[in-house]
């Protein structure tokens, strides 16, 4: 599905890329004419797989990048990288997240500063490293929120509210940023059920939640993502739900 926009020319750095939803959002981005920074933590293989299919398709059109997000000195370095391989950096979708629950009574501190540095500070730190080229190119950036930024979810006491901060650091930097830059929120609802499995009762309890009856897929994300760095120009300061309706019918 294409934009009616093309991003011909830009270039995106998809946080989190090698897989799963940001291998998604990477590979839209890229069908639409974006040339794609694939960061990645520990997937290196599945990174450089997915680079070399884009490449397959387009000369040179994408590079994977090794960072921890959560090494902050260093987020310079991989703006760096990216210039030099491309000269310029146009869109940041902050999709990288840690994920895993969190009971009262057992939480630690290196859970907190995970979960806290992944899905709050890294978007941070990772935008204001990014910030003159976004602002000299009137950039776009996306972070990847939740539902559960709004609607706690049971045990999972630091990463609610991890995610809600960063729905208030899209807007604060909204806010900020303006005019130069647009900074909106994508917030995903049953798109891909965690790896490590859930029980069949589970997901029918959560499908029941939802008014259109099924879980999304990644391409839903990925559509919502292209829609708001290429056909959205008078958009920013946005939170856009892509949940099947399940964020009003909880």
């Amino acid at each position: 599905m294409s934009s009616t926009n093309s991003l011909n020319g830009k270039v995106a750095l998809v946080t989190g890329a090698a897989r799963r939803i940001g291998a998604a959002i990477a590979t839209r981005l890229h069908e639409n004419g974006a040339n794609l920074a694939i960061h990645y933590r520990n997937s290196a293989q599945d990174a450089t797989a997915l680079a070399a299919s884009l490449n397959a398709k387009r000369a040179d059109s994408a590079s994977a990048f090794q960072a921890d997000l959560d090494d902050t000195p260093h987020l310079h370095k991989l703006i760096d990288e990216i210039l030099r391989w491309h000269g310029r950096l146009d869109i940041l979708v902050n999709n990288a997240s840690s994920f895993y629950p969190t009971r009262p009574g057992e939480i630690t501190e290196q859970q907190w500063d995970d979960l806290i540095g992944s899905n709050l500070k890294a978007p941070l730190f990772l935008s204001q490293a990014a910030l003159p080229e976004l602002r000299k190119n009137r950039g776009a950036i996306i972070n990847m929120v939740d539902i559960h930024a709004q609607r706690p979810l049971k045990n999972h006491t630091i990463y609610g509210p991890a995610k809600a901060g960063l729905a208030m650091l899209t807007r604060s930097l909204a806010r900020d940023l303006a005019p130069e830059v647009r900074v909106n929120g994508v917030s995903p609802g049953a798109i891909l059920w965690p790896e490590n499995g859930m029980p069949d009762a589970t997901k029918d309890a959560i499908l029941d939640q939802i008014p259109l009856r099924r879980a999304g897929s990644p391409d839903d994300i990925a559509g919502c993502v292209l829609y708001l760095v290429s056909d959205a120009d008078y958009v920013t300061g946005q939170i856009i739900a892509v949940d099947g309706g399940r964020s009003i019918g909880w």
